[in-house]
């Protein structure tokens, strides 16, 4: 396994990551935004959830390096940072649903 001599600034990353990934709230969110570009609203709309709150875990997510944004107008549109986003969902989805 590679993870057998992480070093200690790498071990915190790690750790960061799974923290970011342990709200309900903010994994929903991702979710949502794995599915492709979407914005503010309309994900607060698709999780039942307010603005301000999504907009609060989407600040989370972006300084966890899990999503980045693009802004069209005053519109900030959301997309994961990159497909090793997806995998770790996926993956994690997967062993959870193993029985």
């Amino acid at each position: 396994m590679e993870g057998k001599n992480l070093e200690q600034e790498s071990l915190i990353a790690v750790t960061q990551l799974f923290k970011a990934l342990s709200d309900p709230t903010r994994l929903k969110i991702l979710l949502q935004i794995a599915q492709g570009e979407i914005a503010v609203n309309d994900i607060a709309l698709a999780i039942d959830a307010k603005q301000s709150t999504v907009s609060h875990q989407l600040r989370l997510l972006k300084q966890a390096n899990l999503v980045k944004t693009r802004r069209e107008g005053t519109t900030i549109f959301y997309t994961v940072d990159d497909t090793h986003v997806i995998e770790i969902l996926n993956q994690t989805i997967a062993h959870v649903s193993h029985q």
